[in-house]
Formats: structure tokens, sequence, C-alpha cells
């Protein structure tokens, strides 16, 4: 998952000023889990200490309950679940929606009420599962990101297709994702999807990694190609709008490019686990979650688009989001069906012929 600077002030008094759930409508005490600990599996870094300085304060006062924070990234989080599948000790679980078709798939995760989190009806449909299990809290894209500064100086026509990562004046300057997270999976298919392939046919973008990876210094793990672009090893790569525009708020001339063949929706999920113990009170801190007041935080802080379609932002902060149907509807899904029926013997692949060979 990508990381989140803090929400703060902002989303907090967003929340005390409105008092309401989402859709701007009263929510409810719980369902009788009110006094009750919420266990929710979330995001560690800059994301937990948003969430525990703003939303969970919140919604504890709102709701007389207790949250219990769980610190793990996406796979950790999904292997909890695995590992509690018996007994789950988690109530909501955030994962980037790759994970989260996983856990899916093995039957983890438990559908939403619509009825109790009525958000739902003000999100985008890119935004939801066919089978309401689970929903995106926010949105992002991955595409293209380059140092403007240094391709001013040198003359360069900033990237407009994903190809262009394999432009020969990139030599040693480039640092690409590895297939170890969504951002490298992203490009793997992306790769494939602009040589004529999909994810059913993978190999063009295989044959194309490997001939952009002969520009490449490293490939990184952790998702955060930040220092790279600041230590000057890297002047473009795959990246993700949130972490994008977070750098450039720091002042460091970096900017986001939509390719041409498009870019890839990339969402963190909430998630009502199987079988939880408080399933109530579990959806309505995924009701709070996508609240008018607190999708609007999130996005003025941490440059995640708002999933909840009510929401209006002022025009600088929707130039750095992924904000309104327009831009939304562009957005390349992944099949994430088909990725991870692969994905295993994909890693091992380019592991072997591309990473640890490079």
């Amino acid at each position: 998952m990508k990381k989140r600077i803090g929400w703060g002030p902002l989303l907090l008094a967003a929340l005390l000023a409105t008092g309401c759930g989402a859709g701007g409508q009263p929510a409810s005490s719980g369902g009788g889990e009110g006094g009750s600990t919420l266990v929710v599996a979330a995001y560690g870094g800059s994301y937990e200490k948003a969430m525990k300085e703003s939303i969970i304060p919140q919604f504890e006062q709102k709701y007389k309950a207790k949250v219990t924070y769980v610190t793990g990234s996406s796979m950790d989080t999904l292997a909890k679940l695995q590992a509690q599948k018996d007994k789950p000790q988690i109530d909501v679980a955030f994962m980037d929606d790759g994970p989260q078709a996983q856990a899916k798939s093995v039957g983890l995760l438990a559908p939403l009420d619509p009825n109790q989190v009525p958000a739902l009806s003000d999100v985008y449909d890119v935004a939801k599962d066919s089978d309401n299990v689970g929903v995106a809290i926010g949105l992002d894209a991955t595409g293209l990101a380059y140092n403007t500064k240094v391709f001013a100086e040198e003359g360069w026509a900033a990237p407009a297709s994903w190809n262009d990562l394999a432009r020969p004046e990139f030599a040693g300057k480039l640092v690409l994702p590895s297939i170890a997270n969504t951002y490298g999976v992203h490009l793997l298919v992306m790769l494939a999807k602009a040589n004529g392939g999909s994810e059913s046919n993978i190999e063009p973008g295989f044959a194309k990694l490997k001939e952009m990876a002969a520009n490449a210094v490293t490939f990184d793990k952790t998702a955060d190609v930040s220092n790279y672009f600041m230590q000057g090893e890297t002047v473009t790569s795959a990246w993700g709008t949130g972490r994008v525009f977070t750098l450039q708020s720091k002042n460091f001339p970096i900017d986001f490019v939509y390719p041409k063949e498009g870019a890839v929706a990339l969402m963190p999920t909430a998630n009502l686990v199987k079988n939880a113990p408080h399933p109530v009170l579990a959806q309505a801190f995924i009701n709070f979650m996508l609240s008018v007041e607190a999708q609007e935080a999130l996005s003025k802080s941490t440059f995640s688009g708002p999933v909840n379609k009510q929401v209006k932002l002022p025009e600088d902060v929707a130039a750095k989001v992924v904000y309104g149907e327009e831009t939304v509807g562009k957005l390349v899904r992944m099949d994430w069906k088909t990725i991870n029926e692969n994905r295993a013997a994909w890693t091992e692949r380019a592991n072997k012929e591309i990473e640890i060979a490079h």
C-alpha cells in the first residue's frame, strides 16, 4: 500500500462539525455492539498515524466503542486472515485491491449489507465489488512519474507511454518497481497491453520489461521510490498519484503522467471479515470511512481521490487527485482473477529472468 500523510486537524474538524454518517445521515449506534472492541487491520506508517489521530477517536466517541489497530501491509493482513480463518479476530481488513481479490477468492471476506453501509449508493462503480465484498475507500492511479527539472535541463520530452521507460536516455537513471509490489504488477500488465498482450497473454509484457531492465539501476520492493528520486538515482518510474503529489507538495520537481495506453486504478479497500466478531459495528466503521466529510479530507491531505461521487473538491486539489466521472472512467482496472492465478509463476519468472539476473 502506498504511504499516507497525516489527515490531521482537517479531518478531525470536518467530522466534529458534522456528527453525521455517510451521505450526511445520522449514523446508528452500532446495532447493540456499542461498547465493544473493534479490531481493524490496516496499513502502517503515516496512514496509521492519521487513523489513530483523527478517524478512530471520532468513531470511538460516536459509537461508544474501542478500536484496536493491527498494523501490517496488505499481504501481512491477508496472511493473518488466512491464519485466523477458523476463528477470526479481525473485524475490518484494509487491503489493496489485488490482495483483496485473493482474500475474496478463498472465502475470507463477507459481503457488505447496503442497509448498514448506505454510502455504497454514492460510490463510483469502479470502487465497488460486484458482490459488495468490500469497497475501495480511495482512488489512486498508477502511471508515470518524472523529474521535471532534469527533463527540462536535458531537453527531454515528458514520458507519454509505458514503453517510454525503455528510452535510451534513461540508461543508468531508472529505478523500476519490483514484481513483489502492486506497482510492479501494474507495470508488467500494462507493458503487455501496450504491446498487444493482456493479463491472459503476458509474454509481450515480459519481453518489454527485459528490454527496459537494461536501463534500470535496481528494482524497488518497497513501493516508495521517493529517496531514489531525491538522490538522483532515478529520473522517471512507474508510480502512483498519491505518492507523486505528496513528494511534489514537499517542493520536489516531480509530476505525474497518465500514459496514452491508460493509467491503472489502484484502490485501498475496506472489508468486512467473514464471521467477524462485530459485523454490525464493522460495517458502521466502513460506512464512516465513506462519508463525504472524511472523503473530502482524505483527498485534501493524502492526494487520494474520493470514491464518493458527492464529494466536491477545489480546483487545486482536484488537479492532483483522481477525481470526477471522466477521469475515473478512464482508469484501467486489472483482471485480478487472472493475475492472482498466475502471480506466483510471474513472480518466480521475473525474479529469475529479470530482477535477480539484472
